[in-house]
């Protein structure tokens, strides 16, 4: 139920706009078509709406540019285009094709940061040195010329080899970003950093094979600065200094994110002394240094995704709102969504009324932003949902290739009726009921968190390593049914009599990297 296609009227407003970078438009701008500006994006990326610049001011200062397509000068509020975004809420990208959030006209063409065009920009340019320490900022709209566009892949090349095309700016920008990096860590910020499922497919969008993006440090430098501009927006735009030159608060959008319940918390502490980490925090940062040290211990363990994912369903969920609470998982005090206005609704109410405060205008309607916050934020778990279930298809259409075929994996989740399994080399997972495990009658101890086979004595609990046969894909329910195969390497009988507790083997290796 996506609207994945625009209505006449609106793509004929979007061929209407005038697409004109003209003098006096210029003129009202900051010109940075002087200075080394780039995007980085992936491969398959077709709009590019962030960019770069970076400048050196003196020995050891630099002035760094993060420029944000101007999505807000063309789109007028209230109007048809700008009416669909907030029905639309997002962009959403599922696996062979995207449901944009604005007609291609603005999303790949006039929005879009391409190479050698000039393009009109929101920018938030910081003059920073060695130390991080922010010597000057500013905000404002600009016109920018892109000098070259990047791949990630490209851009990791140079920073590995510190040679390529701007080496010396992507170099220094990949310094900063490290030690901005490091700095958030320091002061709390999670590190869920997790592999992201892509998929090779036909010119058909037949799923050929599954493979795993890893964030490497051109991931990283893109990523730091954009948190750099959304944060010190949400700053500027939230707090304003008063003659007596005191703070107050100015109605914004902020992303917020709520610190965990003690009682999810709880769950998951219970949940990880099955494999046996010690989760010792209850409240406040603490939780964050303790949730770092323990994705440490467990990367490249058969544990590591389900324990990475239970940690993410114990955190709270971020969401947009005027009432601001800050973002626990990022350890900041404020933030906003600014960098990403082709593709999120938010990023252009954030543009509007960074637009206004510059102006000196008015605090906004609160009432009304809320009302589209809320909006936003329900419009981004349908987009989220929609995403996963397009992953979860993709999954079961590429295993309907391998029915009959054998796979290694390991055990990822435990219910009275059955066990998941999740693969090693893909991290597909699928269920094998126990009544069809053949060769033995297993029950479910909740209490051990284990499965028992009633003659054989053999255990299996989560991160057990299993060999299963692929039974069944049904793309209707998005559901892959596996029969787990023992005996094998798989299902061990246990040494130890029962009620002893459960034994958890893990592997060191890696899996599918």
């Amino acid at each position: 139920e996506l609207p994945y296609r625009f209505e006449p009227e609106i793509e004929e407003a979007a061929q209407a706009i005038d697409a004109r970078v003209t003098t006096k438009e210029i003129a009202q701008r900051r010109d940075f078509r002087g200075v080394t500006t780039f995007t980085v994006d992936p491969a398959d990326a077709k709009d590019f709406d962030d960019a770069l610049s970076v400048r050196k001011i003196k020995d050891g200062v630099w002035e760094v540019g993060v420029h944000i397509a101007d999505v807000t000068h063309y789109v007028r509020p209230h109007s048809v285009i700008d009416d669909e975004a907030v029905e639309r809420g997002t962009s959403v990208y599922l696996v062979d094709r995207t449901v944009p959030m604005l007609p291609e006209r603005l999303s790949n063409e006039l929005c879009s940061l391409r190479p050698h065009e000039t393009s009109l920009c929101f920018s938030a340019v910081f003059t920073l040195n060695e130390n991080l320490d922010i010597l000057e900022e500013w905000f404002g709209r600009t016109v920018i010329h892109s000098d070259r566009r990047f791949t990630y892949a490209e851009a990791q090349e140079i920073i590995e080899t510190g040679r390529g095309d701007y080496a010396e700016e992507v170099l220094t920008l990949n310094r900063l970003a490290q030690a901005l990096r490091k700095e958030r860590f320091r002061n709390g910020a999670i590190s869920f950093d997790r592999e992201e499922v892509k998929f090779r497919l036909d010119e058909n969008g037949k799923p050929l094979g599954v493979y795993f993006k890893e964030q490497k440090e051109s991931n990283q430098m893109i990523e730091e600065f954009m948190l750099l501009a959304n944060r010190r927006v949400a700053e500027f735009c939230g707090k304003r200094r008063t003659e007596s030159g005191r703070s107050a608060e100015r109605t914004m959008v902020y992303r917020v994110h709520d610190t965990p319940s003690e009682e999810k918390l709880d769950r998951f502490r219970q949940f990880i002394l099955r494999f046996g980490h010690i989760f010792k925090a209850t409240k406040g940062r603490a939780v964050a240094k303790e949730l770092n040290k323990l994705f440490k211990q467990i990367k490249g363990t058969t544990e590591e995704n389900a324990v990475a994912t239970m940690a993410v369903r114990s955190m709270a969920k971020a969401y947009y709102t005027t009432d601001n609470i800050g973002h626990y998982g990022l350890a900041f005090p404020y933030y906003t969504h600014f960098t990403s206005p082709i593709r999120r609704y938010p990023d252009m109410m954030v543009h509007r009324l960074l637009a206004r405060y510059l102006a000196g205008g008015k605090p906004a309607d609160k009432t009304e932003l809320e009302d589209l916050c809320a909006r936003a934020s329900d419009r981004e778990v349908v987009a989220a949902e929609a995403e996963r279930a397009s992953i979860k298809y993709k999954m079961v259409e590429f295993m309907k290739e391998h029915i009959g075929e054998e796979f290694e994996g390991h055990i990822s989740g435990l219910t009275e009726w059955g066990v998941y399994v999740e693969l090693d080399e893909t991290h597909i997972e699928g269920m094998s009921f126990l009544r069809d495990i053949e060769g033995d009658f297993f029950t479910f101890d909740e209490q051990l968190y284990e499965i028992i086979g009633r003659s054989t004595g053999i255990r299996m609990t989560l991160g057990s390593p299993v060999r299963i046969r692929v039974k069944r894909a049904d793309l209707q329910k998005r559901q892959l049914d596996f029969e787990l195969l023992l005996p094998g390497a798989a299902a061990r009988r246990t040494e130890e009599p029962r009620g002893k507790g459960p034994k958890v083997r893990t592997s060191s290796r890696r899996k599918g990297r």
